[in-house]
Order: C-alpha cells, then sequence, then structure tokens
C-alpha cells in the first residue's frame, strides 16, 4: 500500500483492464483523478477563451467566425485524438524517436492502465487530459485566417495538420521514447508542441494566404480592435484556464502542481505590467489590450518552465517574455507578413523565450517536489549544455511546424473546392456575412477606417445614440462612411 491507500501498481492490466473482474481504481489516488479532471474542463475552457480573445482584436464583420473557428477546432480534434492522434502521441509500444504506431487506435485498450505521462494516472485520463492540449493547439494557430480564409478547407487542414505537426511534435517532447525527451529537453506543459508549433503554423498560415486587401507593410490596416470587453474576457478565461494547463501538467495532485500555478500566476502578472509600460512610453496612455496582451505572453512564457523554475524566476519570464513579445510585434512588418493577431509574436516568440529561460533556471528541486521527477537542471544548477538541448528542441519545433504547415496549405489550394482564400467581394462583405451566415450582432460594420468621420447622421426613427454606434450603421441602413 502507498501513504495515500492505493495499491502499487503490479502490471496486471497492460491491456487496459476488465472492471468486471478487478477493480480498476484501486491504483489511482482519487484526489489525483480529481485534479485532472478539472485541469481537463480547465484547458476546455480556454479554447472558447482564445476565441474571444482573436474575436475582440479583429474587425466586427469577421468576430463570429473566429470564435466559431475556436469551437471548431475542439470538435475536430476531439475526433481525430479519438481516430488516431492519441495512439500516434501517447502509444505505450512504440519505439520510433519521432511518432508513434496505431496500437491504440481508436482508443483501443485505453482504460485503466498507467499512462505513458504518469503512473499516477490511468490512460484513459491521460487521454481526457492531453486531447484538451491537442484541441488548443490549432485554435491558436487558426486565428490567422481573420478576414480572409474560407471555413470548409480550415476543417480538413485542422485534423490534417493535427496528424502530420501536432501529433509529432507531442511525441518527441513527451513521449519517453521520443528524441527530444531521450535528449533531455525540458518541456513541462506545451512550449514548443502548443505554443511554437501554433505560431510557425500562424505564420505560415498568414504567409500562404497572402495580405488583406489594403494592408500596408509599414501600418498594417488602420483597424482598431472592435471589441476590448471581448479582449478581457478571452484573457480571464485564459488566465484561469491555464492554472489546469500548467499546474494539471504535474499529471497529480502534489506540491509540483501548486508551485506550477504559482509561477504561472507570477509570470503572468509581470508580463502584463511589463507590456503596458512598454506601450505607456510611446503614447503616455495605458492600454487595456497591451495588459492583456503582456498576461498571455507571461503565460505562454512560462509554461515550459512551470514545473522546474522557482518564483523569482518566474519574475524574470515574466519581464522577459513581456518585453520580447512587446518588441516581436514588429516582425511582421519587417518581414512582410500579415500575421493579423499577432499570433507569432504572442505564441512563437513567447515559447521560444520560455523554452531557453528554462534552460537557465531549471531547479532539479522544483521538480522533484512531485517526490520523483529527477533532472540535471539548467544554468543555475551548473548544467549549461540544458540550453543547447532547449534551443536544439526549438529550432526543430518551429522549422517543423513552419515548413509542414506551408506544404499542407501549398496542396490543399490545389485541390478543387479546397481554395484557401474567400473572393475579394466575399473579404470586403465580411466572413460572418460571407462564410457563416450569422452575426455576432444585430448589425455589421463594414469598415471602418482610424481617419474616418461621421459626416451625417441617418434617421432610421430612432435616437442615434441609442441604437447606431460611433462609426457603424445598422443592418440594413446606409453606411455613413
Amino acid at each position: 500500500m502507498s501513504s495515500n491507500g492505493t495499491v502499487e501498481y503490479d502490471g496486471t492490466i497492460a491491456t487496459g483492464g476488465d472492471s468486471l473482474t478487478q477493480d480498476l481504481n484501486i491504483y489511482y489516488g482519487s484526489g489525483d483523478i480529481a485534479w485532472i479532471l478539472t485541469s481537463s474542463a480547465l484547458v476546455l475552457l480556454m479554447i472558447p477563451g482564445v476565441g474571444f480573445f482573436y474575436s475582440g482584436l479583429a474587425r466586427r464583420k469577421s468576430a463570429l467566425s473566429l470564435i466559431f473557428l475556436s469551437m471548431l477546432s475542439i470538435a475536430v480534434v476531439s475526433f481525430q485524438w479519438f481516430f488516431w492522434g492519441y495512439s500516434l502521441a501517447f502509444s505505450h509500444t512504440s519505439t520510433n524517436p519521432f511518432i508513434g504506431d496505431l496500437s491504440n487506435f481508436g482508443l483501443k485498450e485505453v482504460l485503466a492502465a498507467p499512462s505513458v505521462g504518469s503512473t499516477k494516472m490511468p490512460d484513459v485520463l491521460f487521454c481526457l487530459y492531453q486531447g484538451m492540449f491537442a484541441a488548443i493547439t490549432p485554435a491558436l494557430a487558426i486565428g490567422a485566417a481573420v478576414d480572409r480564409a474560407r471555413l470548409l478547407p480550415i476543417i480538413l487542414f485542422i485534423f490534417v495538420w493535427a496528424t502530420i505537426v501536432y501529433d509529432p511534435i507531442a511525441y518527441w517532447t513527451w513521449n519517453p521514447n521520443g528524441w527530444s525527451f531521450v535528449m533531455g529537453g525540458l518541456d513541462f506543459a506545451g512550449g514548443t508542441p502548443v505554443h511554437i508549433s501554433s505560431g510557425a503554423a500562424a505564420l505560415a498560415y498568414s504567409l500562404m494566404l497572402g495580405k488583406r486587401t489594403g494592408y500596408s507593410n509599414a501600418n498594417g490596416l488602420p483597424y482598431r480592435p472592435h471589441n476590448v470587453t471581448h479582449v478581457i474576457l478571452g484573457t480571464v478565461f485564459l488566465w484561469v484556464g491555464w492554472f489546469g494547463f500548467n499546474g494539471g501538467s504535474a499529471l497529480a495532485g502534489n506540491m509540483r502542481a501548486v508551485m506550477a500555478c504559482l509561477v504561472t500566476h507570477i509570470a503572468a502578472s509581470c508580463a502584463a505590467i511589463t507590456w503596458c509600460l512598454l506601450d505607456y512610453r510611446l503614447e503616455r496612455k495605458f492600454s487595456v489590450v497591451g495588459f492583456c496582451s503582456g498576461a498571455i505572453a507571461g503565460l505562454v512564457a512560462i509554461t515550459p518552465g512551470s514545473g522546474f523554475v522557482t518564483p523569482w524566476a518566474a519574475v524574470i519570464f515574466g519581464v522577459v517574455g513581456g518585453a520580447a513579445c512587446n518588441f516581436a510585434t514588429k516582425i511582421k512588418f519587417l518581414v512582410g507578413v500579415d500575421d493579423a493577431l499577432d499570433i507569432f509574436a504572442e505564441h512563437g516568440v513567447g515559447g521560444i523565450v520560455g523554452n531557453l529561460l528554462t534552460g537557465l533556471f531549471a531547479a532539479n528541486y522544483i521538480a522533484h517536489l512531485d517526490g520523483t521527477t529527477e533532472i540535471a537542471g539548467g544554468w543555475i544548477n551548473q548544467h549549461y549544455v540544458q540550453l543547447g538541448y532547449q534551443l536544439a528542441d526549438s529550432v526543430a519545433g518551429f522549422s517543423y511546424s513552419f515548413v509542414l504547415t506551408c506544404i499542407i496549405l501549398f496542396l490543399m489550394n490545389l485541390i478543387p473546392g479546397l481554395s484557401l482564400r474567400v473572393s475579394p467581394a466575399e473579404e470586403e462583405l465580411g466572413l460572418d456575412d460571407g462564410q457563416l451566415g450569422e452575426f455576432a450582432y444585430d448589425y455589421v460594420e463594414l469598415r471602418r477606417h482610424t481617419t474616418d468621420t461621421i459626416s451625417h447622421e441617418i434617421n432610421i426613427g430612432h435616437s442615434p445614440a441609442l441604437g447606431t454606434p460611433k462609426g457603424g450603421h445598422e443592418k440594413g441602413s446606409v453606411s455613413p462612411v
């Protein structure tokens, strides 16, 4: 018997177990199961949070499509994960350093055997939890579709991308037989599989789609976020959900999970302040969008190191991560890619920064808070080669995701019916009207440039103060711009 009343696993349920002949619960602590079930729900909550965050940053006429795409990612990837995704990422029997086999195709024999992630967690629970990670990653990347991508091809893209890009990267990072895991790379909660891969994919998607109509290499498009309240709401969902994202990655309810939640919160707070101050120096005004963007940057940066670093290091993660992502928003102008929502700057750059800082600040005694994990640590433990491991993992993850995403999209665009981009007329109309036929609000704003002014009021039977917002128009009325 273990200290928490469970029985040490004896190897009798290697094929999943038979609940009719044995009690499959005796090997696992109910507290551990409760925490990971809760964490799974928290990560699920993050996915619509991504949609609201992206929706608020976008124009009103494409707002609903971005929320829809985040929900679509849940459905498509959940099926893919059941079909073969979990087996490709976390099969028990594969010895390949790059990708798993199909021994658990259709979740065959996925039940009560200890998972490859932790002996404290049954396979079926690990499958559920990791399935949420698989679902949120394409949702992060697909924000690059804003304003100009057809929705039907995205369904196929998400399924194919999850299979060809996400599953192999998850395998080599977290499966004990993966090359990065064997090398000694440290990635607690998804710096490479989730953030670097989605940031690289978003950059590739933006490149393959081309720029939006009216885009300027110097100034982008002169559109402001249409709903800052949605940006705040999305940030709240993400910040709360990240406790399950990072804290749940301890794969048990223990002190390491507590520390992961603490450093996650510290890094987000410090990054939010850092981004605000960097923006304040330019315009002498505080920005709510800047605060939210900074918080997300801190959450991204701390992700790979959250189970390895101390609270004082989390401050450094927040400050450096917030500053790096803030300045990285200028990269799109340098390379001439219309990354409308700065997904590469937030997730790609933030993930790389977090990976490298983990190589510096990973502490062996923090990792051992779960009572079992042994690591050599990073530079603070005089294990200097760890930074090289982290760099190799980051470069491999970014390169693989970027190149494979470009290839997938190039081939899809050649297939009749799967062309990636909407027509110019549909782009002008907006994705909500052209692709969905539904709207986030009861009116759709076709255009709002920062230089637009309202030259006259349109009388539609009620006071403009009660109906028509500044710069907008009622659905079915004449636009004042």
